[in-house]
């Protein structure tokens, strides 16, 4: 069994060198070394998980660093890497969504089903009925669309394989009948914001549902485009239970630990603090890879789980990419505009709405009350650098998972939007370094405002503002999907069209990161499917 290795034992040639040992990088070692592959995981920090893992940020309190919830993580990806044996499990939220109001009432979802149309009836009647026929909407799309997020998108300009494909995709959509046909194009083609307003009338509910259609995305709701990343966020499930959201016990690292045992239970060797600087070429194919220190290693093939901009326009020879896709790459759209920040707390916040304890503090908790609040949030991004009454999300894990802080006391996770990734507003040389306690105070302010005890509570903080985000993870712009989620940079056209395969324009390298299909978040899905391709590649040239 192969060990996981310190930056100074590494073998100097591999079958396939994986650039970051994120958690696509650690599934697609995984399912290549399960192949017979001889694989090497190279990560430049000095633990494996990317932008999920688990650290301690304050003694005796412990949670995940940006990653913060579990549902898009594929059931196929759980089993067939065992992650169960390997330590891994998961709990489900008791509540869904808990949006608190200004004058003191609050919107609860998920959970006990009479409850939560008791609480939409309170804005409207007419949403608490309308509620259960959106969800068949979305259900009914969804179950047409899952099978995708697992295939290889068919390659614009590939040959008679992937006219085949495309033909099949086209026949399969036919199928679909018109009313199905109307729903998909409203979901790729609308905002969020249009989209919902057809279907509900109170703003609450709007602000619960249209948050999905924003989270992790420099934009408004009404953005078009915004409505298929809502619908992104509904292919998840945990535990079978098909549109639930839970949490990893110990915290995201948890998963992140699980794939990498089982990668090494397989023979891949996963080498911590070793940066890649460059790939090496070798008659216009990808031979292996340059460590910052300069140590080379050879590969008959290259993944980079990393972001495509860095991937291909920072380690690899510009030399070997044509003009137009030069162009094309650095037009790829990439930034999220958040500020993560995990905060150590005395006590339990005591929301105005909810003041005692409850299945609520289990949820995502969402304080932007409507889907005009989140426009305007964006707006003044755009004009000043960042909101002031930003959208804020908090989840609460130490709820569900005792083990993350000591008796009595809890952390909570934040997810904050909207912040100019750029602050262009701000002129040349603004940085977010000069501006991280400033907005982390106004996050902290905008919680209190609802949960009067918070601030005070709040023992010890980390904050990630955009920049840390690309600096410590690499995530250029803040972007937690390594690009955006618009129609233009999805499927087929992930990250550009005539690369939607996984396979980059230089042979034997490949893309299993999250800017391949199916996109962000933290299902393993494009760790699985780039590793697929690769084997059927090897395969091909051994015979």
């Amino acid at each position: 069994m192969a060990r996981e290795h310190g930056a100074m034992a590494m073998k100097n040639q591999y079958d396939v060198a994986i650039i970051g040992g994120g958690h696509n990088g650690l599934v697609a070692a995984a399912y290549l070394a399960r192949a017979g592959l001889d694989v090497g995981v190279l990560e430049a920090r000095p633990v494996v998980g990317g932008a999920a893992v688990t650290e301690e940020f304050h003694p005796g309190f412990r949670n995940s660093l940006a990653a913060y919830t579990v549902s898009l993580l594929d059931p196929r990806v759980i089993a067939d890497l065992g992650l169960a044996d390997h330590g891994l499990r998961i709990v489900e939220r008791r509540m869904s969504n808990f949006l608190p109001l200004d004058d003191g009432r609050a919107l609860e979802m998920g959970g006990d089903p009479a409850n939560t149309r008791r609480s939409i009836a309170q804005f409207s009647n007419t949403d608490a009925d309308q509620l259960t026929a959106y969800g068949a909407m979305l259900d009914g799309v969804v179950a047409e669309l899952r099978a995708l997020v697992h295939e290889t998108p068919p390659n614009l300009g590939g040959g008679w394989r992937d006219a085949l494909k495309a033909l099949a995709l086209g026949n399969r959509l036919r199928r679909l009948g018109l009313a199905r046909q109307r729903d998909l194009m409203d979901l790729f083609a609308k905002s969020a914001g249009d989209m919902l307003d057809s279907w509900f009338e109170s703003a609450p509910l709007k602000a619960a549902l249209g948050f999905d259609g924003i989270v992790g995305s420099y934009a408004s709701p009404y953005t078009p485009g915004t409505a298929y990343v809502l619908l992104h966020h509904v292919f998840g499930e945990v535990n079978g239970k098909p549109g639930a959201w839970g949490h990893a016990i110990g915290g995201m690292g948890a998963i992140t630990q699980a794939m990498a045992k089982a990668a090494t239970a397989a023979g891949a060797d996963i080498i911590t603090a070793a940066p890649v600087r460059e790939i090496v070429t070798s008659a216009g194919r990808a031979s292996g890879v340059v460590l910052a220190d300069g140590r080379r290693v050879s590969a008959r093939a290259v993944a980079g789980n990393v972001h495509p901009k860095r991937l291909l326009g920072e380690m690899l020879d510009p030399a070997l990419l044509d003009a137009d896709l030069k162009r094309r790459l650095a037009g790829y759209r990439s930034g999220s505009g958040v500020v993560r920040m995990n905060v150590a707390l005395s006590e339990l916040p005591r929301f105005t709405a909810r003041p005692a304890a409850g299945d609520h503090l289990t949820s995502g908790i969402i304080i932007a009350p409507s889907l005009d609040y989140m426009d305007r949030a964006y707006g003044d991004a755009r004009r000043a650098g960042w909101s002031a009454a930003p959208i804020v999300e908090m989840l609460i894990p130490s709820t569900l998972d005792d083990s993350l802080a000591p008796p009595g006391q809890h952390v909570a996770s934040l997810f904050a939007q909207a912040f100019d990734p750029e602050l262009k507003a701000l002129g040349g040389g603004a940085s977010w370094d000069d501006h991280r306690d400033s907005v982390a105070d106004l996050i902290i302010d905008t919680v209190d405002a609802h949960a009067p005890n918070f601030k005070a509570s709040v023992l010890a903080r980390r904050v990630l503002t955009p920049l840390d985000l690309e600096r410590e993870l690499g995530l250029i712009g803040g972007d937690i999907f390594h690009g955006q989620l618009t129609p233009d940079q999805l499927f087929s056209a992930r990250p550009l069209l005539g690369h939607g395969a996984y396979r980059m324009p230089v042979k034997g390298l490949y893309l299993c990161g999250s800017g391949a299909h199916p996109g962000g978040g933290v299902s393993g899905l494009p760790g699985r499917n780039a590793a697929r391709e690769m084997i059927r590649d090897f395969r091909w040239r051994r015979a």
